[in-house]
């Protein structure tokens, strides 16, 4: 059986004093799960991704833009997007976010 466990993600990773920090947790056929930490007033930009996903924030404040929606996220939020939705993030305070996107199966001919 191949598995990853990590006892506590938040004493893992520390928020960077000044940047974001990306840091790939499991990738593989199935799914891309990154732990992202963003110092105060760092942004990601709207874009977009060809795969489902969702965002679920382990600590901090932070502006989500999903569409043409803005939703204040804290500990505990998360977000669904299917694929192709526009989406940014604007950290208010350090915070800590992790992305799992959900690779599709790809169609059988």
């Amino acid at each position: 059986m191949d598995y990853k466990f990590i006892a506590d993600l938040l004493a893992d990773v520390q928020v960077p004093n000044e940047g974001i920090l990306s840091r790939v947790l499991q990738k593989d056929e199935h799914v891309n799960i990154t732990l992202f930490g963003f110092s105060p007033g760092q942004e990601l930009s709207t874009h977009s991704a060809p795969t489902p996903a969702v965002l679920y924030f382990l600590n901090g404040e932070a502006d989500v833009t999903l569409g043409d929606d803005v939703h204040h996220a804290s500990t505990g939020s998360f977000a669904y997007m299917p694929p192709l939705v526009p989406h940014a993030i604007a950290a208010k305070t350090a915070t800590m976010m992790l992305l799992v996107q959900i690779k599709m199966p790809k169609p059988t001919a």
